[in-house]
């Protein structure tokens, strides 16, 4: 084989395995339980869907495992889907919680995980307190220490200024 073509095929397998190990895991399955937010903290609102009962079909939900008991999945308009919400009680623990929904045709039965946190993720923590850079603060968290460092750069400026003053009468410094 000649380097050019030797070059372009070893090119064109690395392309292909690159494309087939960034394909989605999750591209076949799209006949599972959703659940939305997949985090929630105690009391929080879930809801939860799945294609999985056929256009215009119903199922039931049992979020029992989290203290939530069952509830309904009905058709809804968006692309045949079976939607259903339920409140995580306040007494749920933390952890990870399988919800199931069976649909009513054909008893066909899917599962998704629901993790209950005591923090929330759409809550931003925001940094508090200033920035230790020196001088950057002038009227920062400490007022001594600036006015320290203030007179320690004027006392500088002032011996610079006085050893050019006596450099340029020629004292021999």
């Amino acid at each position: 084989m000649r380097p050019t073509t030797r070059l372009l095929t070893g090119s064109a397998l690395a392309v292909a395995a690159a494309g087939l190990l960034c394909t989605p895991a999750y591209a076949g399955d799209t006949d599972g339980l959703e659940v939305v937010p997949s985090s929630v903290v105690p009391g929080g609102q879930v809801t939860v869907n799945t294609a999985a009962c056929g256009d215009g079909g119903t199922a039931a939900g049992d979020a029992s495992a989290v203290g939530a008991g069952t509830f309904t999945l009905a058709p809804s308009t968006h692309e045949g889907d079976a939607i259903g919400q339920f409140r995580v009680p306040p007494s749920a623990q933390p952890g990870t919680y399988e919800i199931v929904a069976t649909c009513a045709a054909g008893d066909r039965r899917v599962t998704g995980d629901l993790v209950v946190t005591l923090t929330s993720q759409r809550q931003p923590v925001y940094p508090r307190g200033s920035v230790k850079t020196g001088v950057g603060g002038a009227l920062g968290p400490d007022p001594v220490q600036t006015a320290a460092g203030v007179a320690a750069l004027a006392v500088a400026a002032a011996g610079g200024t006085w050893l050019l003053h006596r450099r340029a009468r020629g004292d021999g410094i």
